[in-house]
């Protein structure tokens, strides 16, 4: 399968990433943890991830497996 993370950085350290295999935020520091629940109690923004896994990630993912494939 696919995983889709999807981190945000603020000032060089991660502070919150989403995580498909989870489908849900985690949160690293004291800013992110808040975040996270917040934005976990939010059906439209986790909607709005997982819709990037379906969008971006499987079509391209499909492509760069073929162009691998096809070198070895």
């Amino acid at each position: 399968g696919i995983e889709f993370i999807d981190s945000y950085v603020f000032n060089k350290a991660e502070y919150i990433r989403f995580n498909s295999t989870v489908g849900r935020y985690v949160g690293y520091t004291e800013h992110g943890l808040k975040n996270a629940e917040a934005w976990n109690s939010d059906a439209g923004i986790l909607g709005q991830e997982q819709a990037e896994l379906e969008r971006f990630c499987k079509p391209n993912a499909d492509l760069h497996y073929s162009a691998i494939l096809d070198k070895t």
